[in-house]
């Protein structure tokens, strides 16, 4: 099949792009580059060094033998798009080409309206311009689990039954976004939907859990080709982030109780996951949504987890909870449906302890990186809409060793 990759640069565009390779498909992509410099923005880095694109590039042909056809652009530019997507006329189109980040998103109104406009016209313009140029290719649609919040019920994949005053009809399940980026996700969900009933598009929403790790097994040994880490309190999600705290000695820092739970699956596993979507398209008109995770945990389970998996290579890590930034239930019920993954053949492969344990010794080797940027791991962008770093970053930065 011939793949084209929105946000190819990217934590999941760049290992998919070699996983989706190394299966024999033709992959191309485009990427604008700008998660490189959100992270500078935040203050902060990879732990894992990025390498510049033309080395990535050069990288990739050693290790596969053949080109990735990359495009630098923004798919704000739709003239741009349509070009390459006519040029490459892909069976399938990825988009993972979003500000990922839902503190990002809060941090001031700028931010806010910059991540709805990106996102959503991003969304938008690859819609039309799939209509335009390549009406048959199969859109996998990055979500997220956030879309549905946390229901005091069971959360479906995407529809379910409802009856009302003696009536019952197929529904989308309600949606209850918690952050301003969120919230662009249930607008890119309304919007594929109604182009795939109007279009005869066809799509799959992929609602995915916290995505961790450093690796897949594609990438061998050359750094060139090993995906970012974040660690700072904007794209450093909770388990990369534990990792990075306990190779430095830094407390394990929970937000509130700890008690938010959520769907949670490594990298591998997501890699797995979309190709299964990919290689096993919807028919023409037809949108449907896979609820992408391993298991659901707690993120002080997780944070228990790394402390075990720290520990088990010679590193103590203590665990503290700190104010947290968000307005969000730190209790409550959560359990998420998973089958349509599980019925195209997805298989676990690594748990999540056994992947931390990987993670660490990764990232012992760039301790250093996370060092120099150890700020950037307390959080200080809230919900409320104020800023309040002074009152955390002491008492958590007085506990890391140097």
């Amino acid at each position: 099949m011939r793949v084209f990759i929105a946000g190819i640069d990217g934590y999941l565009g760049w290992p998919l792009a070699q996983y989706l390779t190394a299966r024999g498909h033709e992959v191309a992509g485009i990427d604008k580059l700008l998660r490189r410099r959100w992270v500078e923005e935040v203050g902060s880095h990879s732990a894992i060094p990025v390498y510049a694109v033309y080395e990535r590039l050069h990288a990739f042909r050693e290790r596969f033998g053949t080109p990735l056809t990359f495009h630098e652009g923004d798919l704000l530019d739709y003239a741009l798009l349509c070009d390459v997507l006519a040029a490459f006329q892909p069976d399938a189109v990825v988009h993972l080409a979003e500000m990922p980040s839902a503190p990002y998103s809060m941090i001031d109104q700028a931010h806010a309206a910059f991540t709805q406009h990106n996102n959503v016209i991003g969304s938008l313009n690859m819609l039309w311009a799939m209509k335009a140029v390549c009406p048959q290719a199969h859109l996998v649609k990055l979500g997220t689990m956030g879309e549905y919040g946390t229901p005091n019920v069971d959360i479906p994949e995407g529809f379910f039954e409802v009856e009302f005053r003696g009536r019952k009809d197929v529904l989308p399940f309600p949606r209850q976004a918690n952050s301003f980026y969120h919230l662009t996700k249930v607008h890119d969900t309304h919007n594929t939907m109604f182009a795939c009933k109007t279009w005869e598009l066809r799509a799959t929403d992929i609602m995915q859990g916290v995505v961790f790790g450093t690796q897949i097994d594609e990438m061998g040994d050359d750094p060139r080709l090993r995906s970012r880490l974040d660690f700072d309190q904007c794209f450093g999600t909770a388990i990369n982030r534990f990792c990075c705290q306990a190779v430095i000695e830094h407390p394990l820092t929970l937000y509130g109780s700890g008690g938010q739970k959520r769907g949670f699956l490594p990298m591998r596993d997501s890699m797995q996951c979309l190709t299964l979507a990919i290689e096993s398209p919807p028919e023409p008109g037809e949108y449907r949504v896979f609820n992408q995770f391993e298991e659901c945990y707690t993120v002080e389970e997780l944070a228990l987890k790394a402390q075990v998996a720290a520990a088990a290579v010679g590193i103590t890590v203590e665990i503290q909870h700190i104010d947290n930034p968000r307005t969000e239930q730190e209790a409550h019920y959560y359990n998420p449906d998973r089958s349509h993954l599980i019925a195209l053949g997805y298989e676990p492969t690594h748990d999540v302890a056994a992947e931390m344990r990987i993670m660490i010794n990764d990232l012992k080797a760039h301790r250093d990186r996370i060092l120099a940027r150890r700020d950037a791991l307390i959080p200080d962008i809230r919900w409320d809409g104020t800023r309040r770093r002074s009152q955390v970053i002491g008492a958590v930065l007085t506990s890391v060793k140097s």
